[in-house]
């Protein structure tokens, strides 16, 4: 768990690359030792934009391959620059937009037998989930369980989002779970 203060850290850092971004097109410069310890360990994150309550971008990192204030930096940058989904966020959104960065936790395989095995031991609310199947891969992070609280509805959904039929199934897929710290701007 990290602390107030550098989950305020993380928050500031975060709003920094996207105003860095509007005006110089990249993310922020990182001085890496000019931030805690806890926030040089490599680590992984998702950072999610909304407007209004609505989703206006999302990019994570699911392997953890740099010291997780960068990996803020960058996904901050790419959730607000280059989600497919979206233009690129204005000066004039700049302002309205509310943050939510999930800290992951490292992920772990499920073992599972069959597809009724693995919704049984999954934990609604509680676990994001990683699925590979075939070289495709998806994941929903936990927050994904408020529109989709049914199990089975969760992992149909997560294997669209990985490019398979929602009733898709095989015994080479792989399915791993991670949990996640959240840390939200309040305005």
């Amino acid at each position: 768990m990290l602390t107030q203060e550098n989950q305020n850290i993380l928050l500031d850092i975060a709003r920094a690359s996207i105003s860095h971004g509007l005006r110089q097109g990249q993310p922020l410069p990182i001085r890496l030792e000019e931030y805690p310890p806890a926030l040089q360990a490599p680590r992984t994150s998702f950072v999610t934009l909304q407007i209004d309550g609505q989703l206006r971008g999302c990019i994570g990192s699911l392997e953890a391959f740099r010291p997780l204030v960068e990996d803020v930096a960058e996904n901050a940058f790419a959730a607000a620059f280059r989600d497919p989904r979206f233009p690129p966020v204005s000066d004039r959104e700049f302002e309205q937009l509310d943050y939510h960065i999930s800290i992951l936790s490292p992920s772990e395989l499920i073992e599972f037998e069959s597809e009724n095995d693995l919704v049984n031991k999954l934990r609604p609310g509680i676990d994001g989930l990683v699925l590979e199947e075939r070289g495709q891969r998806g994941t929903f992070l936990p927050s994904v369980w408020e529109s989709l609280p049914s199990p089975r509805q969760f992992l149909a959904q997560l294997k669209v989002k990985a490019g398979l039929p929602a009733d898709y199934w095989s015994d080479s897929i792989k399915v791993e779970r991670y949990t996640v710290e959240d840390i939200k701007s309040v305005d």
